[in-house]
């Protein structure tokens, strides 16, 4: 199976992560039907999120995005669109890059 591991960094803290990562549920509710678990922490949360063909990871930290995704064999042939949609996604999302 395809996967995808997909990793931003950002400077909104743990609160304004979590605001951007609830609004990435909802539309991967919503647009992609995904089912998403969500399990806050202290330090990091993590939302985990499934559909046929697709399940993966979201840990949210007050500084990075870590999205963990395996795809199926049928959608493993487009790994590459599916990567660029998410990257785009959550860079739109977040806003932009913070300086190296």
């Amino acid at each position: 199976m395809p996967e995808l591991n997909i990793e931003r960094t950002h400077t909104l803290g743990l609160s304004g992560a979590r605001t951007v990562a609830e609004r990435w549920r909802e539309q991967a509710d919503q647009e992609w039907g995904m089912a998403c678990e969500f399990e806050p922490g202290e330090s990091e949360d993590r939302m985990r999120f499934s559909r046929s063909g697709v399940s993966g990871e979201l840990v949210v930290t007050g500084s990075r995005f870590d999205l963990h995704l395996k795809l199926g064999f049928l959608l493993g042939a487009y790994s590459g669109k599916i990567e660029e949609k998410i990257k785009a996604n959550l860079d739109e999302l977040l806003g932009p890059a913070p300086p190296a």
